[in-house]
């Protein structure tokens, strides 16, 4: 094991020594990454915000070690993005094996466009990104961690939230308005309040090994379907900092645990995958079964359900942690302007929609890759190792090849928050679409195009003559709900508020002809876009937005 965790103190709480009830607007309930993640996008937003935990450490083992690159922006948007980047094993390519072939049968890559600042995926031990999360959160002023403060009861009311807390020093009880339960898949929250959690557990064992060794694989995804080391079953390497390799075996569902986990039993194990040779030191093992399951609603009044408290699936496709940090995106400025009246509180029904919608899908495509790496019948079996043979030499078999369907940032495409397209447009991002990066200039020095985008609206303006800005666009600045509107040219001038386009590659990504205007949320999803700028059609896509209309 890694090391002696860091203790985090556990500090007095000032309602132990007062009898005044005292309010804050948001308690968040968990203080893994999905929690802490939560409380600095509030703070972004200027909500202040108290995150309540029942331990005093980051988590053990590495737990969650792939982050997406839609996490890695999410995380930069925070952060503590580029301090993950820094810290983790870059890859972007994955490999499958099949049978006895020393040879993948295909691999894929999940960087589909170069010259963006993350890559399609690092790997980093889950315990670095909450330290990391830990050390942003000192940074702030809005947003405050109470170890050992464990939730005993949550009793709401119209117009707000009375959460009671126990703790080593006593109990208290603290107002807000609202509740959002970051808790985990166990989420004692929502045994609590008695909420459904249905969905399906499937009957299979896996064997987790974080080992310490010195190897030259390189950092690259691996997956064995059927390999000598681990007949009829499937296995998978994965390259982590400081030398710590995650490998996981499948052992099928009528196991004895205890044996399984046995020191001598894994090193038998890991012997026959890696060779008799290689020296390692064992890190964290652990046996698990997977689900997927997720909730009916995510919004109940007050109370929020954001990441595995909400919504769980098999790791096969590292969707949970990453799944987890879009709910945190898409709830935060919503949130934010509820709580300000800038927005009426149905706006969190978007919140319910769209999170939901997206945990339906990453949960159908958990689900196919479970059945394909853990068929339930022998004719299953069959079809399986059919695609696997042709999928080496047939492009066409390779599309029905399911290792795990890695996660993928999720379009909104369906929201009732976007305005549709009136203009024709050549580019992907679609309303509901997260941005795509993009390597920018701003104010002469190179950047990203994420970056400037920011945590409110955002509008985006590819000039038609020099750099100019559209007639009324600084009117859009001084609105209830500001748009800030960035210029985008070709033109090597330095000015605020002016990206060069060094490369020409935001204008091929968005299909930036000369008067396009995109309108981005403060997810920095893309909300409207339209070929020439209109004052009055941006103020209604805000108003649509923020659920300011019928």
């Amino acid at each position: 094991m890694r090391g002696v965790r860091q203790i985090y103190p556990f500090k007095r709480p000032p309602e132990l020594d007062s009898d005044k009830r005292n309010r804050v607007p948001v308690i968040i309930v968990g203080a893994g990454p999905i929690g802490m993640a939560m409380g600095l996008d509030l703070d972004l937003h200027g909500v202040p915000n108290i995150i309540v935990d029942d331990d005093n450490k980051v988590s053990i083992g590495s737990r969650a070690i792939c982050w997406a690159k839609r996490a890695l922006e999410v995380a930069d948007r925070l952060g503590c993005g580029e301090r993950m980047l820094d810290k983790g094993i870059t890859w972007n390519v994955g490999k499958v094996f099949f049978g006895d072939a020393k040879e993948p049968i295909y691999r894929f890559n999940m960087l589909e466009e170069a010259d963006q600042q993350f890559p399609g995926f690092i790997n980093l031990q889950q315990y670095y990104a909450e330290e990391y999360l830990i050390d942003e959160i000192d940074k702030r002023e809005l947003t405050a961690i109470r170890w050992e403060n464990e939730v005993t009861a949550i009793d709401q009311t119209a117009d707000g939230v009375t959460v009671s807390v126990c703790t080593p020093e006593g109990k208290y009880k603290i107002d807000c308005d609202y509740v959002i339960a970051a808790d985990g898949a166990r989420s004692p929250l929502r045994k609590m309040l008695g909420y459904d959690f249905g969905g399906e557990t499937f009957q299979d064992h896996f064997l987790i090994a974080d080992i310490k060794m010195k190897a030259q694989f390189p950092a690259e995804r691996w997956f064995w379907f059927d390999p000598p080391f681990n007949r009829g079953q499937s296995a998978l390497l994965h390259k982590q900092p400081d030398d710590v390799w995650r490998l996981d075996f499948q052992l099928g569902w009528d196991i004895d645990r205890e044996e399984e986990l046995k020191p001598e039993k894994v090193s038998k194990r890991i012997r026959a995958m890696l060779g008799e040779d290689f020296e390692f030191d064992f890190e964290w093992v652990s046996i698990y079964t997977f689900q997927c399951r997720r909730m009916d609603r995510f919004v109940h009044d007050r109370v929020i359900f954001t990441g595995d408290a909400a919504h769980l699936v098999s790791p096969f496709g590292a969707r949970g942690a990453n799944s987890g940090l879009q709910d945190v995106d898409n709830l935060g400025w919503k949130l934010a302007l509820i709580l300000k009246g800038k927005a009426p509180a149905r706006l969190l029904e978007s919140y319910n929609d769209e999170r939901v919608a997206a945990a339906r899908e990453n949960i159908l495509n958990s689900t196919r890759a479970t059945d394909f790496i853990t068929p339930k019948s022998e004719t299953s079996r069959v079809f399986r190792d059919a695609a696997l043979e042709l999928a080496e030499e047939h492009e066409f078999a390779r599309r029905f090849v399911n290792s795990g369907r890695l996660s993928v940032a999720t379009i909104l495409d369906n929201s009732d928050l976007n305005t549709a397209d009136s203009d024709s447009f050549d580019s992907k991002l679609v309303p509901g679409s997260p941005a795509t990066d993009a390597p920018v200039k701003v104010n002469g020095k190179k950047s990203w195009f994420l970056k400037s985008i920011g945590n409110d609206f955002t509008g985006v303006y590819f000039a038609k003559e020099g750099a100019n800005m559209p007639a009324g666009a600084r009117d859009l600045e001084q609105d209830d709900i500001p748009v800030r509107t960035l210029v985008v040219t070709e033109t090597d001038v330095i000015s605020n508020g002016l990206l060069l386009d060094h490369k020409g590659l935001l204008k091929e990504r968005l299909d930036g002809q000369p008067g396009t205007y995109y309108l981005f949320r403060p997810d920095q999803h893309v909300v409207a876009r339209w070929r020439d700028f209109d004052l009055q059609s941006v103020r209604q896509a805000v108003a649509r937005a923020t659920m300011q209309t019928d």
